[in-house]
């Protein structure tokens, strides 16, 4: 019986789960989505209901099923949060730090569409029921799980 696949796209990505060295791989995204045009970002993956995404480590051929329940932190080189150039200069920015439960921190800026009136840190990290949420640093777009955050400050 034949297989049908959508098509995806390979994204370089650096895995860190709650046990165990961080490892660099790739993640596989549509490259088509029905909720606006061009390919999914890593964040809608990751926000996607079903719990485990293939990940393919570097020099291995072999593709593992990865929890998203397990996985701290996904970060992506220079990825931007927000794709569309009309968006990204509409959004409010808010530079903070987070805590993990790990005993790492990550600096970055937060990137979100709000009302002056709701343009607090809180405001941003309660803004959505979702699992993960992204900071961009200099280096790279990091997707962090909110259940492996103990804590976020804003950092102004």
């Amino acid at each position: 019986m034949p297989e049908f696949a959508l098509p995806r796209t390979a994204v370089v990505v650096r895995l860190q789960l709650t046990h165990g060295a961080p490892r660099t791989g790739e993640i596989f995204l549509f490259e088509r989505v029905p909720q606006h045009s061009g390919p999914e970002t890593p964040l809608e993956m990751l926000n996607r209901p079903e719990g485990f995404f293939p990940f393919r480590a570097d020099g291995k051929s072999a593709v593992l099923l990865v929890t998203k329940a397990h996985t701290v932190l996904l970060s992506v080189p220079h990825a931007a949060s927000i794709s569309d150039p009309d968006r990204l200069s509409a959004a409010r920015t808010i530079r903070l730090d987070v805590m993990l439960a790990n005993g790492s921190t990550l600096a970055g800026v937060a990137a979100f569409e709000a009302p002056e009136y709701h343009a607090r840190l809180l405001d941003y990290l309660n803004a959505s029921h979702e699992p993960f949420f992204v900071i961009s640093a200099h280096d790279a777009a990091h997707y962090v799980n909110r259940s492996h955050v103990l804590y976020a400050r804003p950092l102004e």
